[in-house]
């Protein structure tokens, strides 16, 4: 189940505050299993686990510049909101 608009509206990102990139399909886009949040500002990638995100900085995932960078312009192709 895709996580409602009004928690989106919500969410940010603990360690920056900034707004977060939702990835409802995944990285693909078609595989809502492998929804995750991404926050560009602080390049934490937040799991979904159980419909339910998992906002803690210490179990997120830091992606390094590039493979962020990459994850920015996927989500632009993706026509993701915020992006």
């Amino acid at each position: 189940m895709p996580l409602p608009p009004e928690l989106l509206a919500v969410l940010a990102c603990p360690e920056s505050k900034a707004p977060l990139l939702y990835f409802a399909g995944g990285e693909a886009g078609d595989q809502p299993a492998a929804a995750f949040l991404f926050c560009p500002t602080s390049r934490l990638r937040y799991r979904i686990e159980a419909d339910v995100p998992v906002l803690l900085i210490e179990e997120a995932e830091r992606l390094d510049d590039k493979a962020a960078a990459a994850l920015v312009a996927r989500a632009k192709a993706l026509k993701i909101a915020g992006a």
